[in-house]
Formats: C-alpha cells, structure tokens, sequence
C-alpha cells in the first residue's frame, strides 16, 4: 500500500511540533501562541498542501444535521 504522506510532508509537521514545544509556533492572523499539539500537526499538514507535497485533501468542517420540525 501506498504511503498517504510523504516524507517532506512529515518533515513539515515534524518541523511545526518542533516550533511548538519551544514555544514559537504562531497561529493566524491574530499571531496567538499555538499549545494544543492537533493544532500544531494541523499547521504542519497545511503548509505541507501549500508547498504542493503529497497529503490528502484536509476533510470539511462537520455541520449538524437541523431536527426535523414538528407541525
């Protein structure tokens, strides 16, 4: 089976943990400091898809399903 990341790819979130553990891993516009560590992989993953690695596609945002109303 075909590896779903490549290894520049790994090389990137190994890079953001690395940011995060000595505290300068920034996030978004706002430049807030990062500490949850999915929050530090997730930023690794995503300037990974920006440099055009291979890693798959980031999966959207899940929305609730409305309650079907009453009448």
């Amino acid at each position: 089976m075909a590896r779903k990341y490549s290894k520049k790819a790994s090389a990137d979130v190994e890079r953001a943990m690395k940011k995060r553990n000595a505290g300068t891993l920034k996030s978004g516009r706002a430049g807030r400091k990062v500490t949850s560590r999915k929050q530090a992989i997730a930023i690794g993953l995503s300037e990974a898809r920006a440099k055009g690695k291979k890693v798959p596609k980031a999966k959207g945002k899940k929305v609730p399903k409305k309650a079907a109303s009453k009448r």
